[in-house]
């Protein structure tokens, strides 16, 4: 049977990138180039032309810069888009920039040119997730900032929660660094503490956290090893290392680690929430956000049958419905919500534990 290969367009300056990220993409059997452009102008043509299902886009590019060619794109001709950035100040905040526009992943790319084959793992995971993407061709409402006006139950609820005895555990991967925008902008300042994985690469996650934390009612920050969860805090888990939860006495703290990955992730949501379920347990309310593929289901239910409570992402308003579906099939998940209604329930979760 005859497999339909996912067309991939390239849109890099380097003549040099250009060639290998076609050989790494050429030879794998789901995928192939169908045209490279050196800049946006000659991208907008073949974008036209080829009809490719997914784009990788360079951000630094002579006559417009692959922000201002993203938002084009996403304007008249949207395409899931997959940012090909370099791990620089610079580089995170910018590919932060272009996942609000409406690109699906970030892949980091290496400092010299010739060590870009480095990158095909994150590569083919990236571009296969993006394919899966329904492409919403309506502009997307942005997440409400802090001062907007939350649900009223919600803050009724969490001005009484003083206690550290409670876990929310969070994860997702394609599509999710929006998804958890909308989440954690409506979480009152003392939710109880938050661990939140998100499939993003090494040097990415502290500008995401960083970016989250603008806007929120609470504190976000990358997590450091050692760092104790308390109400108003959530850790977002640094790229490339698991983050793990531990109990130290009456409070909970977090150990960050390597170790291999699992799915094809690190950080993984799966080992995460199986040390959830192992020190929190019943105190633990379990979130399952879009993404592609199975990580989080194990994990969720472990936690389930410790005694959490879980929620998981609708496929309507999931990017990808993977890891959510998963979830949902191992029976461990309890409420399956739209991405707008899941901070009230894990708060209305949070207030039936406290009873």
């Amino acid at each position: 049977m005859l497999i339909r290969k996912i067309k991939v367009l390239i849109v890099d300056d380097s003549a040099v990138v250009r060639k290998v990220l076609t050989s790494l993409i050429d030879a794998e059997h789901d995928m192939e180039v169908v045209g490279t452009a050196p800049d946006p102008y000659s991208a907008r043509d073949k974008l036209v032309s080829l009809k490719p299902d997914v784009m990788t886009l360079d951000i630094e590019m002579p006559r417009m810069d692959g922000l201002t060619f993203l938002k084009k794109v996403m304007a008249h001709f949207p395409i899931p888009t997959i940012i090909v950035s370099s791990v620089t100040r610079q580089g995170c905040d910018t590919s932060m920039k272009a996942l609000e526009i409406g690109a699906v992943g970030v892949v980091p790319k290496p400092s010299e040119a010739y060590s870009i084959e480095s990158i095909e793992p994150q590569l083919l995971q990236a571009i296969r997730a993006a394919a899966m993407v329904r492409v919403n061709t309506s502009p997307v409402p942005k997440a409400e900032p802090h001062h907007s006006e939350a649900p009223a139950p919600v803050k009724n609820v969490i001005t009484s929660i003083t206690t550290t005895n409670k876990i929310i555990a969070i994860g997702s991967s394609t599509g999710g660094t929006e998804a958890l925008k909308d989440v954690i902008y409506k979480f009152p300042p003392n939710t109880p503490g938050i661990v939140v994985v998100q499939h993003m690469p090494a040097g990415f996650t502290q500008a995401f956290a960083n970016r989250l934390n603008d806007h929120a009612q609470i504190e976000v920050r990358e997590a450091r090893d050692g760092d104790a969860v308390t109400p108003g805090l959530c850790l977002i888990a640094p790229g490339d290392f698991h983050m793990v939860l531990r109990r130290d006495g009456a409070r909970y703290l977090v150990r960050i680690k390597k170790g291999p990955q699992v799915w094809y992730q690190r950080p993984a949501v799966d080992v995460l929430f199986k040390s959830v379920a192992e020190f929190a347990g019943s105190n633990a309310v379990g979130c399952i956000l879009t993404g592609m593929g199975k990580d989080g289901a194990q994990g969720v239910r472990l936690m389930k049958d410790a005694g959490s409570i879980n929620i998981a992402q609708d496929e309507k308003t999931s990017v990808v419905y993977g890891m959510p579906k998963a979830a949902f099939e191992t029976g461990a998940i309890d409420y399956v919500e739209p991405l707008g209604n899941i901070a009230h329930k894990i708060m209305e979760v949070i207030h039936k534990k406290m009873r």
